[in-house]
């Protein structure tokens, strides 16, 4: 089934490689995949957010799912797998930017766009929550079209960066709870 999964991977990169590659599309890709760089793009956001009361929520929720992605993707995953980069394994596949010097799997990229865009889908709703999903899977299918990931590894980094968007949200929510309770506490007595 492994061998499988990989003749897949494989499969899919060397046909990006050959035939989705091209002269215009590889700065705009270069760009976009940038975006996802230290999810520096995110924090960004994340911190404007936080400087307005209606969305302080919002990007104090993204800060915090990004610090879970970090630890569950880029700490723990990356280094229990140890995933090879595919540009090292896959006869062919050249990438086009520099060698990253971490494991491969789960896509690091990819886990934090999407702990990110995820909060901001539940919590701002409308263009802007989709925007940012977009956005997070653009910032994915560069990582294929750079030939540094696995399709599983961004699969993948899709599926923990919701799963730590969901954990953040429930961590502040509960905090927002107990907060709540004391407060209401305190004006009862």
């Amino acid at each position: 089934m492994t061998e499988w999964i990989g003749n897949i991977d494989a499969y899919i990169l060397l046909f990006i490689q050959e035939a989705v590659r091209n002269p215009f599309l590889t700065p705009v890709v270069k760009t976009i995949t940038m975006l996802g760089d230290g999810a520096i793009f995110w924090v960004v956001v994340s911190l404007t957010l936080t400087a307005f009361p209606k969305t302080r929520k919002a990007g104090i929720t993204s800060l915090l799912a990004l610090v879970v992605s970090l630890f569950i993707n880029n700490i723990i995953l990356k280094n229990v797998v140890g995933r090879i980069r595919p540009y090292e394994m896959i006869e062919g596949l050249v990438p086009l930017i520099e060698k990253p010097g971490d494991f491969s799997f789960p896509s690091g990229h990819t886990g934090s766009s999407f702990a990110s865009a995820w909060v901001f889908h539940r919590r701002l709703k409308g263009w802007i929550g989709y925007t940012a999903l977009i956005l997070a899977g653009l910032i994915g299918l560069s990582r294929l079209y750079l030939g540094v990931h696995y399709p599983t590894d961004v699969l993948f980094g899709v599926m923990s960066g919701i799963l730590c968007g969901c954990i953040a949200d429930f961590i502040v929510r509960k905090v927002d709870a107990g907060i709540l309770h004391k407060m209401k506490k305190a004006v009862d007595k």
